[in-house]
C-alpha cells in the first residue's frame, strides 16, 4: 500500500512552476510507487482525485567526488494533473 512517506519531494524548477499554473504538480517519489498508489495518496491526504497521472523513471546520475565514481539514487517522477479549480495550499509557492 502506498503511503505519504513514499513522496520524497515536490519538484520546483522553471518548467514545473509553469506547469503548476496549468494545474499540474510534479512529484518525486520512490521507484516502487505506482500510479494507482499515488492516486490513493492524493485522495486520502489531500482530498483531491487527480484527473491524469503520467510517470517517468529517472535513472540516477554518475558523479565523481575526489576521483571516486559514485551514483545518485534512482527515482520516479509523476506529473499529476489536478481537476479544474483544485489547488493544494501547502504546495503553492
Amino acid at each position: 500500500m502506498a503511503d505519504i512517506t513514499d513522496i520524497k519531494s515536490i519538484i520546483y524548477t522553471e518548467k514545473t512552476l509553469g506547469l503548476q499554473e496549468e494545474g499540474v504538480v510534479v512529484v518525486q517519489t520512490s521507484p516502487r510507487m505506482t500510479k494507482t498508489g499515488l492516486k490513493e495518496v492524493f485522495r486520502e491526504y489531500f482530498g483531491i482525485v487527480p484527473t491524469r497521472i503520467n510517470s517517468l523513471n529517472q535513472a540516477g546520475k554518475v558523479k565523481r567526488f575526489r576521483g571516486v565514481a559514485g551514483r545518485q539514487n534512482n527515482f520516479k517522477k509523476f506529473y499529476v494533473k489536478l481537476p479544474e479549480g483544485a489547488q493544494i495550499e501547502s504546495l503553492a509557492v
